[in-house]
């Protein structure tokens, strides 16, 4: 019978030990966060399903390396982000050849497919998500992190190889951008939120 609310590194420690069904509770745990951030990197549900299921099969397979220096969520996403690079290069995507012109033509036929229904129906949430979406990959990964991985300005430094002062000043301009991709295309939605 498994414990409710061990620790991430109670239930590693168990499952070091030999003790595999321990594995259950901590994929569980962790099956959302990392499907979102698989979902910032392809916009494929199938895709982002194989890779998750992919991440967990690796994060099993590496666990005696987790040295708990940092939370687990931070080791796990390395495994996240190199998962998802490997992917993308074998599906010969140059992913850093996002630049902002294709970008710009991406948001401009996102924007004709819009319709004032499918808009009003969708909730905060939604609309959040869906404004990230619109972002670059890196602006869509810092406020992944910060915002739904709850990962602190010197996690995310570390797992993007980064100091932390730049990754202050890359989450600002994040944030600023995201809130941009809001005005321009849920201005509406959010008067109405507002009560305007």
């Amino acid at each position: 019978m498994l414990q409710p609310g061990l620790t991430d590194t109670e239930l590693i420690s168990k499952i070091l030990k030999g003790e595999q069904s321990f594995f259950a509770p901590l994929v569980e745990r962790y099956q959302n966060y990392v499907f979102t951030l698989v979902l910032r990197f392809t916009d494929s549900r199938e895709d982002a399903e194989e890779i998750s299921q992919d991440i967990f099969v690796k994060a099993y397979r590496s666990l005696a390396d987790f040295r708990g220096e940092s939370k687990f969520s931070t080791w796990l996403y390395t495994i996240v982000r190199t998962s998802c690079i490997t992917f993308l290069r074998k599906k010969k995507l140059d992913i850093t050849s996002i630049d902002n012109e294709r970008t710009f033509l991406q948001l401009e036929n996102r924007e004709s497919g819009f319709s004032a229904n499918t808009i009003e129906q969708k909730s905060r949430h939604a609309m959040v998500n869906e404004a990230i979406r619109l972002l670059s990959p890196d602006d869509a990964q810092l406020i992944t992190l910060f915002y739904k991985g709850e990962q602190s300005l010197e996690e995310i430094s570390k797992v993007m190889g980064l100091e932390a002062n730049t990754v202050k000043v890359k989450l600002h301009r994040a944030r600023h951008r995201l809130k941009e991709k809001m005005e321009k295309y849920f201005s509406h939605e959010i008067r109405e939120i507002q009560g305007e």
